[in-house]
C-alpha cells in the first residue's frame, strides 16, 4: 500500500468530503472515497483514527472505514454461493463460510464451547468470568463488548443512525434495522434441520437448536439453575439480587426486564394490541393471547412425567414439577422463608416492608393482596358495609 499523506499533521479534527489522498509511482494525487468520515489524530502518539460520521464509530485505518461505510449504503458485494447471504467485505464472507463448514478451532476451557474466530471465544469468557470491561459514562452501565457500549450510548443521545429504506423508520443498530427489514421481506433464511422452524438471522436459530439439544451453557453461581441464553440468566440473577433497573415513569413501579415494564404501561394506557383470531378478544401481552387460545383449542402440550397432568404453558408445567419435588428456589433474604413461586416470595416481603400496593380511590384504604383489593372494590359495587 502505497503511503498516505494525511490532509492536517496538527492533533486536530476535521471532517472532509476526501478521506486520504494517495501518491502514485508517476507522482499523480489520487483523491479516495470522497466519503463521510473524520480523520483523528490520536493524542497518544501519531495514530489516526477514522470516525465514522453516521454513527460515530472509529476505526484505525482507512480500509477498516471504508468497508464500514458499506454497511450504510446497504452495498453486499461478497456473496456466499452455498447459501445466498452477502456481506460488505471479504474478511466476513471468510468468517460466515465456516459456519458451513463447521470449522470452530477456538474452545472455551471453562464449557468447552467452540468458536470460529478467537475474538468470539474472547467475548464468550467473559459471561463466565462476569468481567465488563466498557462502562458508559453516563449512566455507569457496563457492557462485556465495546459494540454493545455503542449501542446503548445512542439511548441517552437519542441517535438512530439507521433507517428502512421502505418505511423511513429509524434504528440504534444495524441488526435491529435488519430484524426490522423482515416484517417487509418476510425473509427467514435460516432453518432448524430437525423441526423446520425458520428464523430471521442465525443467533436465534443457534439458540433455538438448544431446545432439541437439551444444551444451558449459562450457569447461576447462585442457585445452579442454567440457561439457554445469557440475557435469561442476567434477568434471572435479579431475583436473587433484588435489583429492578426498569421504572414506570407513570406510578414507580419496578421491573427485572424491560419487556414486563412495557407490558405493565399498558395497564395505564388501556392498550391491548393482541387480538384472539376466533373470538376478538383482545390482550396486552402476546403469553396472554397465547393461553387464551388454548381455550379454543383445548391444546395443553406440556405434560408431567410424573402425574400427567397437562398444562398450557411450560412456565405452568415447571411451577407444577415442584409440586413433586419439593423445590423452593425462592428465598426471602430477611427471615429465609423459602417459595416455589417467585411472585409468592415478592408478596411476602410485604409482611417485612409494610408495603400495600393497592389503593381503593373511593375510601383510601390499602391492601397487600389484590385478592383482598378486589372483594374489597365488590363491596363498595355493593353497598355492603364493612
Amino acid at each position: 500500500m502505497e503511503d498516505v499523506n494525511y490532509l492536517d499533521s496538527s492533533n486536530a479534527t476535521f471532517a472532509n468530503e476526501i478521506v486520504s489522498i494517495r501518491h502514485t509511482d508517476s507522482g499523480e494525487e489520487q483523491f479516495l472515497c470522497s466519503g463521510t468520515f473524520t480523520e483523528e489524530k490520536s493524542l497518544q502518539g501519531n495514530i489516526h483514527e477514522y470516525q465514522c460520521e453516521i454513527c460515530r464509530k472509529t476505526f484505525s485505518s482507512e480500509d477498516e472505514a471504508l468497508i464500514h461505510k458499506e454497511i450504510h449504503k446497504r452495498r453486499k458485494p461478497f456473496h456466499c454461493e452455498l447459501c445466498g447471504e452477502s456481506f460488505v467485505s471479504n474478511g466476513n464472507l471468510t468468517k460466515h463460510k465456516k459456519i458451513h463448514s463447521g470449522e470452530k478451532q477456538f474452545q472455551c476451557e471453562i464449557c468447552r464451547k467452540s468458536f470460529t474466530q478467537n475474538s468470539n471465544l474472547v467475548i464468550h469468557i467473559r459471561s463466565h468470568t462476569g468481567e465488563r470491561p466498557y462502562h458508559c459514562d453516563i449512566c455507569g452501565k457496563s457492557f462485556s463488548v465495546n459494540a454493545s457500549l455503542v449501542v446503548h450510548k445512542r439511548l441517552h443521545t437519542g441517535e438512530k443512525p439507521f433507517h428502512c429504506e421502505i418505511c423511513g423508520k429509524l434504528f440504534v443498530s444495524n441488526s435491529l434495522l435488519t430484524k426490522h427489514t423482515v416484517i417487509h421481506t418476510g425473509e427467514k433464511q435460516y432453518h432448524c434441520e430437525v423441526c423446520g422452524k425458520s428464523f430471521i438471522n442465525n443467533s436465534h436459530l443457534v439458540v433455538h437448536k438448544r431446545i432439541h439439544t437439551g444444551e444451558k451453557p449459562y450457569h447461576c453461581e447462585i442457585c445452579g439453575k442454567s440457561f439457554v441464553e445469557n440475557s435469561k440468566l442476567t434477568v434471572h440473577k435479579r431475583s436473587h439480587t433484588g435489583e429492578k433497573p426498569y421504572h414506570c415513569d407513570i406510578c414507580g413501579k419496578c421491573f427485572i426486564e424491560n419487556s414486563k415494564l412495557k407490558v405493565h404501561k399498558r395497564s395505564h394506557t388501556g392498550e391491548k394490541p393482541y387480538h384472539c383470531g376466533i373470538c376478538g378478544k383482545p390482550f396486552s401481552d402476546n403469553s396472554s393471547l397465547v393461553v387464551h387460545k388454548s381455550i379454543h383449542s383445548g391444546e395443553k402440550p406440556f405434560q408431567c412425567e410424573t402425574c400427567a397432568k397437562a398444562f398450557i404453558t411450560k412456565s405452568l408445567l415447571t411451577k407444577h414439577r415442584r409440586i413433586h419435588t419439593g423445590e423452593r428456589p425462592y428465598r426471602c433474604e430477611i427471615c429465609g422463608k423459602a417459595f416455589s413461586d417467585n411472585s409468592n416470595l415478592i408478596v411476602h416481603k410485604r409482611i417485612h416492608t409494610g408495603e400495600k400496593p393497592y389503593h381503593c380511590e373511593m375510601c383510601g384504604k390499602e391492601f397487600v393482596y389484590n385478592s383482598h383489593f378486589k372483594l374489597h372494590k365488590q363491596m363498595h359495587r355493593e353497598g355492603t358495609s364493612f
